[in-house]
């Protein structure tokens, strides 16, 4: 059985460990709650679709509400020595750091079909790109996604010649109709004289829509967005093995702790100090 001293440093050390994380949940949660009902502001500061703010308002939210409630359970668990609790907390630990490794460890021995589930995915909206049957969400996703990454299709921007809109509008003079977010310039009325690409509204679509616009090959980004991820993924490896592995410490360092107290608490021991 380890000291009192010692159990009371572990104690208050877990105690304000943890209610760190509480405190960093209630900032993501708030953060992700922000974006949710205030997604307007963010798409015209940041220049991404509404979805994607959606998105990444639900990842906040649900990563905030996580983080406060394993920060609650080890702060409570520790400042009122309960075992249930701090057992608890431990298999939450336990539950997430097992899900981590199963996760890399799925991505690692299934990345080849990944990538091709992935790229069935894109060549499938690529094919319905411009649409009807097309979601807008995911026509704006696929947009930001060739404007940010300055790419072109998923392996190539051959691949648009298959999309169904481009095809029953393929009898272009001069030009080929490419994704207005496809081409290596920002559109607007200089760009269009100088760079001589043309805004072409699709068949259905109003004469406003920016869907596709007519532009020789050299105007449009010559890499596929697969080549573009995976250049960015292998410059970006070793930080993304930090962040995991400093997660993974953290994780550890919880878990530690609180089987630590848990084990060592006595039945009667202090049980006045829970009602300080």
């Amino acid at each position: 059985m380890a000291s009192k001293r010692c159990l009371s440093v572990t104690k208050y050390f877990l105690f304000i460990f943890n209610l760190f994380f509480f405190m960093l949940g209630g900032v993501l949660l708030a953060f992700g709650l922000w974006i949710l009902f205030d997604k307007s502001s963010f798409v015209s500061t940041l220049g991404i679709t509404t979805f994607s703010m959606k998105i990444w308002s639900y990842f906040f939210s649900g990563v905030g509400t996580f983080t406060m409630m394993m920060g609650f359970l080890g702060c409570l668990g520790a400042l009122k020595q309960l075992k249930w609790m701090l057992g608890f907390y431990f298999f939450l630990l336990i539950l997430l750091f097992a899900a981590q490794i199963t996760l890399g460890v799925l991505v690692y021995t299934q990345l080849g079909m990944i990538k091709t589930k992935v790229g069935e995915y894109m060549e499938q909206n690529i094919e319905h790109y411009g649409g009807p049957d097309m979601q807008p969400d995911v026509t704006e996703s696929l947009d930001v996604i060739q404007q940010q990454l300055r790419c072109c299709g998923w392996k190539s921007s051959a691949e648009w010649k298959e999309n169904s809109v481009i095809k029953k509008n393929s009898s272009s003079s001069s030009g080929s109709l490419y994704p207005c977010s496809c081409t290596n310039s920002t559109i607007d009325d200089s760009a269009e004289e100088m760079n001589n690409v043309t805004r072409i509204p699709p068949e259905g679509h109003s004469p406003t829509s920016s869907l596709f616009c007519k532009a020789e090959p050299y105007e449009v980004w010559s890499k596929g967005c697969m080549d573009v991820l995976v250049t960015w993924l292998k410059d970006n490896l070793i930080h993304i093995i930090l962040v995991c592995l400093v997660i993974a410490v953290i994780e550890l360092f919880g878990m530690i702790l609180s089987m630590f107290l848990c084990r060592n608490l006595d039945q009667n021991y202090d049980k006045l100090s829970r009602y300080r």
